[in-house]
Order: C-alpha cells, then sequence, then structure tokens
C-alpha cells in the first residue's frame, strides 16, 4: 500500500499542521507505540480536554469543526454527539467504534489502527470524556487480525501509563475500552446492526427510533463512531476550529482532510491524506498515477462498492459530500474504483450483487428477495440468455430497493452502482439479450414480469 500526502505521489513529507492523521506516521510503515507516540505530541489534546476543558465544550468544539462522519454516510459529529441525553441520572452510557470495515475497495480504518492504535484510543478516550461513557468497545472486524493485536497491546499500554481506566490522569474520570473482534458481516456496518451483534444477538437492523443515543447497547445510551472519524478529534481539540476549517480546499462545504485512495489498474494505487475539495482528477493522476500502460479508463466509482459509477469526464468533481453529489451520486468512503476499458460492466454488477445479496441480513423482503433476483438477471444477460424484461426488471429493483423503501440503508447502497451502470452502459446489457428463439435455453428465466414504475 503506498501512502503519501498533499504533495505529487513520489512525496514523503508531512507535516502535524496539514496532515493530523498521518504526520506521525513510520516509513518503514511499522506501528507507533506508546513512547513514540507521545514523543510525537501523543495524548497532549488529551490531557487538555481532561484539564481544561468541559464534556460540553469538548461536544460544541467538535460541533463547531464541522466534522462529518468519515464511515460513509457524512452525519455530523457534534450533532450526533449532542443527541445523548443530558440526564445526570443516566450515568452508564457506552461509546462504539465502527471498525466493521467491509465496503469493497475500502481499506483506510485499517491502516489508521494497524500503524497508529493510540491516535484512535486517544481520539475514543477524548470522546468518552465529552459524551460522558464510562466504557468504550472498538467492534472490529474479524478479518483485521494485524490490527486487533495491535490494538490490544495500545490497550494494555495505555493502562499500564494511566492513560485509561479509573481516575484518568487525575481529573475522576473513568473509562475502559475493549477490543471486540466480529464474525465479519457487511451488515454490521449499520450501527443497529453493530450493536445487536455486539451483545451477542443476530446483526439485524434495528427501528429507529428508539435511536442509539438514547436506546443503545444493553439498552442503555450510546454513540457509535467511525475509526477515521474518532482520530480526527485529538487535532481538532489540541489546534482549534480556526485550523481545522482551514484545511479543507476553497469551495469545499466539508472541512479537515480525508483520507481518500484509488485502486484498479492505476500505475500507483494507494492511500494518502488529502483537503476535501481537490479534485477527482489530481487523485486519479497526480496520486495515483493514472492508468496503467495499455488501459483507459473506463468509469469510476468515488467511494466504494455502494456508490454510483461516474464518467472519465467527471473526474473534474471536486472531492467532498456536495461536490459529488453535483454529479449525481455519493462520495461515501473516498477510496474510488478504476474500472478499465477490458472491464465488462454486466459481469462486475454480477460480481458486487452477489457480494451484497450475500451479505444482506434478510429481515426485509426487498432486501432479501430483490438482491438475488438482480443476481439472477445478471447472470442471465452475463451468458447471453436475457430478455429485454430482464433489464426493465433490473431498472425496477433499482426503483423498489432505493431510498426509503427498506429497513437499511444497504439494498440503496446495492442498487446504485447498478442503476448507473445501466445508465451510462445499457449497451452492454442489451448485448446480454439472447437471439429470438434462443431466451428459453436458460432455465428458469423466460419472460419475468417487470415492476411497475414507481412501485
Amino acid at each position: 500500500m503506498t501512502l503519501t500526502s498533499f504533495g505529487p505521489a513520489n512525496t514523503i513529507a508531512r507535516a502535524a499542521e496539514t496532515h493530523p492523521l498521518t504526520w506521525r506516521l513510520r516509513d518503514d510503515g511499522e506501528p507507533i507505540w506508546l513512547e513514540e507516540y507521545e514523543r510525537k505530541d501523543g495524548y497532549t489534546a488529551a490531557r487538555k480536554a481532561l484539564a481544561q476543558l468541559s464534556q460540553d465544550e469538548i461536544v460544541q468544539t467538535v460541533k463547531d469543526s464541522g466534522l462529518k462522519g468519515r464511515g460513509g454516510a457524512g452525519f455530523p459529529t457534534g450533532v450526533k454527539w449532542g443527541l445523548m441525553p443530558k440526564d445526570e441520572s443516566m450515568n452508564i452510557r457506552y461509546l462504539l467504534c465502527n471498525a466493521d470495515e467491509m465496503e469493497p475497495n475500502t481499506w483506510k480504518d485499517r491502516m489508521l489502527m494497524e500503524q497508529q492504535p493510540h491516535l484512535l484510543i486517544e481520539g475514543m478516550l477524548i470522546s468518552a470524556r465529552a459524551l460522558k461513557a464510562y466504557r468504550g468497545y472498538i467492534f472490529l472486524r474479524g478479518e483485521y487480525t494485524t490490527a486487533a493485536r495491535h490494538l490490544n497491546r495500545a490497550v494494555e499500554e495505555a493502562k499500564a501509563a494511566g492513560l485509561l481506566g479509573k481516575n484518568i490522569l487525575g481529573s475522576g474520570f473513568d473509562f475502559e475500552l475493549f477490543v471486540h473482534t466480529g464474525a465479519g458481516r457487511y451488515i454490521c456496518g449499520e450501527e443497529t446492526a453493530l450493536i445487536n451483534s455486539l451483545e451477542g444477538r443476530r446483526a439485524n437492523p434495528r427501528s429507529k427510533p428508539p435511536f442509539p443515543a438514547a436506546v443503545g447497547v444493553w439498552g442503555k445510551p450510546t454513540c457509535v463512531n467511525n475509526v477515521e472519524t474518532l482520530c480526527n478529534v485529538p487535532a481538532i481539540v489540541g489546534n482549534g476550529i480556526d485550523w481545522y476549517k482551514g484545511l479543507a480546499r476553497e469551495g469545499s462545504e466539508d472541512h479537515g482532510t480525508k483520507l481518500m485512495g484509488f485502486s484498479g489498474k492505476v500505475k500507483n494505487p494507494g492511500l494518502w491524506e488529502l483537503p476535501f475539495g481537490v479534485t477527482a482528477r489530481e487523485l486519479f493522476e497526480d496520486y495515483a498515477g493514472g492508468m496503467r500502460d495499455g488501459y483507459t479508463l473506463k468509469c469510476w466509482q468515488p467511494g466504494g462498492a455502494g456508490t454510483g459509477f461516474l464518467l472519465p469526464e467527471h473526474l473534474e468533481a471536486q472531492m467532498y459530500a456536495g461536490g459529488i453529489a453535483k454529479v449525481g451520486t455519493r462520495m461515501g468512503t473516498g477510496l474510488a474504483m478504476a474500472v478499465d476499458n477490458t472491464v465488462n460492466m454486466v459481469s462486475l454488477l454480477r460480481n458486487m450483487e452477489e457480494f451484497f445479496a450475500r451479505e444482506s441480513c434478510g429481515f426485509c423482503t426487498p432486501c432479501r428477495d430483490g438482491l438475488p433476483w438482480s443476481v439472477k438477471l445478471l447472470r442471465a444477460l452475463e451468458n447471453r440468455q436475457g430478455t429485454q424484461a430482464d433489464i426493465d426488471t433490473l431498472l425496477g429493483l433499482v426503483g423498489f430497493l432505493g431510498p426509503g423503501k427498506t429497513f437499511c440503508a444497504h439494498a440503496p447502497g446495492a442498487v446504485e452502482p447498478l442503476g448507473s451502470a445501466i445508465k451510462y452502459f445499457r449497451e452492454e446489457f442489451e448485448a446480454g439479450i439472447a437471439p429470438v428463439g434462443a431466451a428459453n435455453l436458460a432455465p428458469g428465466f423466460g419472460q419475468p414480469r417487470p415492476i411497475p414504475a414507481g412501485a
């Protein structure tokens, strides 16, 4: 994995003033343990938060900074914190770190946990102080075994140094932190499904309201934040609101920096900390180096498999939520994927929808039945045994499984790339229609009834 910074892809220099997430990283990629982390100003912000700031002041600082969730949804972090109850009698509260990073083409949180575990711990300590949470859990994707090992070691180091546990640094604040490895399900990225899994239940999303801030893990007030989100907190508390807002490029409505990347057949696939507002073309050409020799860019996704496809002309878009929304999709996790000219879009979508269908919790009918149905139709088109009605049905499913039509956001994310692929590359789907009289060669397909428009 390549990790560079603001400059071109061959630049290594990083500065605390411009790279709050990555300036401490070692060039050899080894993890930064407590002694080195503290030499690099680690836990300075936590000491400030515990000694000089009230809980409400920390919440207001994060709210005023404009920090938004970095897991893909982009909800304002300070607003989310403000939803926690003010009633002091509710003294059992939890802070959960969503580290179930299972979005295809996304690996940013893994780097932070493997190489800077104490940055996450410090972010959780400050956040717990703000939320009056006495216990925290890092809900970690089960396959991230190296991250689990490094996080557990860092937790023990922090305990031994008096940075976790009882009466932290003489402040009177108590906070315990545990690493919990999950079974590896995509749906656990949904915060209420994560809570169910942490409790030992099946990972199904819960009905909202009540929201986790009121009734969360074990029925107590709970806040769930993403890894990268929490890792931004120490720098905001330490350096202030104006500094944080000044990091983004002009024109960006989002503040601070973001871990962004590019995968696919690019010359320099990697991960970089960049200011919000850089153009996708900068990310693609200056950092990822453009396409490898012999390949051309066919299309790209801006932030994981659950975001819509965009064309090469959309590379002028700025990388922030509103900038990507202007060209018709979501920024998501900010880790883009380049699709080259050799890829058949029907085959690519069949592969994606198989993943999403397999990872559905099966709780609601549109998702449970609609996603496997899309796989069945895509497989027919891939084998050139489809019908025109199959394409019509796929478009119907895009609407039927869209936002607000299912219990959680799993199905809308799954069909967004499908809808955009048909929009931009319909001829490839039509190429999968069987010749007249040959459609009956596909057992089990025939002429499926299209879903009525607007259903």
